[in-house]
């Protein structure tokens, strides 16, 4: 079922079985109020009644009969009954209407229960015990009350129209919202469902409503975004992969060549020394490409609190494993917050990144020394520099590049992968990276965190 026939069907019956749950207890309760109201003046009655037979000494029937005539348009229907003390009948009035509840409520009637009420049928019947003048008297009042049943009626005829006409305005309205709410959605929906992958990324039109419709398009346009970046590295990544295998791979098979055709021992041992160089350069190659891979796509958790300066010390420890004459010198820029020392984010990619960049300090030095600066002001900043050959204007605008290797690496080993591999894991911690020139024989790279 879609959206706009859930939200038309939920409120469609919800708020008419509201409302039909309200109009029914408004009458009930005019109902109960019509019924209470009628009693009273079947009590009234009575009492004046009796007021008017006791005052007369000698009741004359023709008078009460014409009283009766006269009070017969009040209440529509009536059986009036009135007994002495001894519960003996002393006045009827004049409509024949059976009241076969009388002898029940005279049976109740007494001093400690004064008011019986009942229905019989449509009439209300109820019944009184009087005190007047020293003298005990039963009053048993039966009548129809034509009058309110017919607010009664017409209050019921009011409360189902009107009810019939609000359920009609609710559906309609409902339509209408759910054909509001629902055609952003439906239009987004479509152009989903027709945005072509193959041509150029484009982001989807919407009009920024603040909505979750926006948000949707809004949420939808990003991942498009990222999906694009994932296939443009993808088409990237297997043009230079191919690119950069095709050699490790001729070279494999040409040494495999050159070892069918020696015969020279020593000769096949170095040639297989190499094989074993090459085939390992090949892993690394291919380790890198999976490495920059798994960080883009990283799900790990980034809410880890931790000091960049403890990273720092603990790679340059495990470094002099490596390389144990070269110098790590380690400052930080006054004033010192240990406080902006640490970062919220993932401590193991931070460490591969930092981790990379002294690596290199130690390949591209040329006095065996690098200093990392560390500035704790509003963003946390950390330098490294060495002494070497530098970057030329152009090689740095494609420093960051898949595969990219300045002319200052000649004769070192390595790929162009893994400043591709830290600009990745310090931009998804919100941070930047940079590279600067600080003479003509000094190297700086900067990087930035939150």
């Amino acid at each position: 079922m879609s959206i706009r026939k859930k939200i038309l069907l939920y409120f469609s019956l919800i708020i008419p079985a509201i409302t039909a749950v309200a109009f029914i207890a408004v009458y009930l309760i005019f109902s109960e109020q019509r019924e209470e109201s009628f009693q009273m003046r079947q009590k009234e009655k009575i009492s004046s009644t009796l007021e008017f037979l006791s005052d007369i000494k000698e009741t004359d029937e023709d008078i009460i009969h014409a009283m009766d005539q006269i009070n017969i348009n009040k209440l529509y229907n009536e059986k009036l009954l009135i007994f002495n003390k001894n519960k003996h009948l002393i006045y009827s009035n004049i409509v024949d209407i059976p009241v076969p509840v009388s002898k029940n409520i005279l049976i109740h009637l007494n001093p400690k229960n004064k008011w019986i009420e009942t229905k019989d049928g449509l009439y209300d019947v109820v019944g009184i015990y009087i005190q007047r003048k020293g003298k005990v008297y039963y009053g048993i009042s039966k009548a129809y009350d034509d009058f309110g049943y017919s607010k009664l009626r017409f209050l019921k005829y009011v409360l189902l129209l009107t009810f019939v006409g609000i359920t009609i305005i609710i559906v309609l309205v409902c339509f209408y919202i759910s054909r509001k709410i629902t055609t952003p959605l439906e239009e987004i929906t479509a152009r989903i469902g027709t945005y072509d992958f193959d041509a150029k990324p484009a982001p989807i039109p919407f009009v920024d409503t603040h909505d979750e419709i926006a948000v949707l398009a809004n949420v939808f346009n990003e991942l498009m975004l990222k999906m694009n970046d994932a296939f443009a590295f993808q088409k990237h990544a297997i043009h230079h992969i191919s690119h950069e295998l095709k050699t490790p791979i001729a070279i494999l098979v040409s040494n495999f060549e050159r070892i069918e055709k020696e015969t020279d021992p020593e000769e096949i041992k170095r040639l297989i020394q190499n094989q074993k160089e090459d085939t390992r350069s090949l892993s690394e190659i291919i380790n890198s490409l999976l490495e920059i891979a798994k960080t883009e796509t990283s799900r790990d958790s980034f809410t880890e609190r931790f000091r960049i300066d403890e990273l720092i010390f603990d790679i340059s420890d495990s470094l002099k494993n490596v390389a144990p004459d070269f110098v790590f010198s380690v400052d930080y820029e006054e004033p010192v917050d240990e406080n902006h020392l640490e970062i919220t984010g993932n401590s193991r990619l931070i460490k591969a990144a930092l981790s990379n960049l002294m690596e290199n300090c130690i390949h591209y030095s040329s006095d065996g020394q690098a200093a990392i600066r560390i500035n704790c002001g509003e963003q946390l900043e950390i330098s490294f520099e060495n002494k070497g050959k530098v970057l030329t204007k152009q090689e740095v605008n494609y420093l960051f590049k898949h595969f990219f290797r300045g002319k200052n690496s000649t004769g070192k080993k390595g790929f162009g992968l893994g400043l591709v591999f830290v600009n990745k894991i310090i931009t998804m911690h919100g941070g930047s990276i940079d590279y600067e020139t600080v003479s003509r024989n000094t190297n700086r790279f900067r990087i930035t965190l939150p």
